[in-house]
C-alpha cells in the first residue's frame, strides 16, 4: 500500500515545533509494510491542503493519504472543510469509529471533525494533531484499508475477507 502522510501545522511548518505525530505514524504505517510515498508538511491553509491533496490523488497516486492535525474547533482548523472540497464520495463510518473508539480512552476524541473521503482511487483520512490520537484513530483504522481499497478497485464485498474474519463469504 502507497501511503502520503501530510502533517497539518501551522507551527510545524514554521519551525516552531517539531513534528511528532508525523514520525509516529510513519512507523505504525512502515510496521505493517506499507510503503511511505510521501511525508510533508502543510500550513493550516485550505488552498494549501486541498493543492496537496489533489496532486497525491490525482497525480502521484498513493493509495491513503493520512492528514494529521487541523481537525479541532480551533479557528485554524480547516482539514475536513479542505477533504469535504475535494471530495468525490464522503466514508462517515470510518470517520465514526475513530471517535466512536477513540472516546473510550479519550472523552475528547469526539470533538475531532475529522473525516474520511474517496477521491479517485485514494482515501484520505483525516487524523487528530496530538501523536497519541494519531496514531490510535490510525489502528482503529488500518484493519479496514486494505479491504476498503479493493473493494473501491472493483472487488465484491462477499470475495474480500478481513484478516482474522473467518466467516467471510467467499465469491463462488
Amino acid at each position: 500500500m502507497r501511503v502520503a502522510i501530510l502533517t497539518i501545522s501551522d507551527s510545524v511548518a514554521a519551525g516552531r515545533m517539531n513534528d511528532s505525530s508525523g514520525p509516529a505514524l510513519r512507523c505504525e504505517c512502515e510496521a505493517r509494510g506499507w510503503l511511505i510515498a510521501f511525508a510533508e508538511v502543510v500550513p493550516d491553509d485550505a488552498t494549501n491542503i486541498t493543492s496537496r491533496i489533489i496532486s497525491i490523488c490525482d497525480a502521484e497516486g498513493a493509495d491513503v493519504i493520512f492528514t494529521i492535525g487541523g481537525t479541532g474547533l480551533g479557528p485554524r482548523d480547516v482539514t475536513p472543510e479542505a477533504t469535504l472540497s475535494i471530495a468525490q464520495r464522503v466514508v462517515p463510518g470510518l470517520g465514526e469509529l475513530m471517535r466512536a473508539e477513540g472516546y473510550r480512552k479519550n472523552p475528547r476524541a469526539v470533538l475531532s471533525r475529522g473525516i474520511v473521503a474517496q477521491r479517485g482511487q485514494s482515501l484520505i483520512i483525516n487524523l487528530p494533531g496530538s501523536p497519541a490520537g494519531a496514531v490510535e484513530s490510525f489502528r482503529i483504522a488500518a484493519e479496514l484499508l486494505p479491504h476498503a481499497l479493493e473493494v473501491m478497485r472493483g472487488a465484491r464485498h462477499e470475495a474480500v475477507a478481513l484478516s482474522g474474519d473467518r466467516s467471510a463469504r467467499r465469491e463462488k
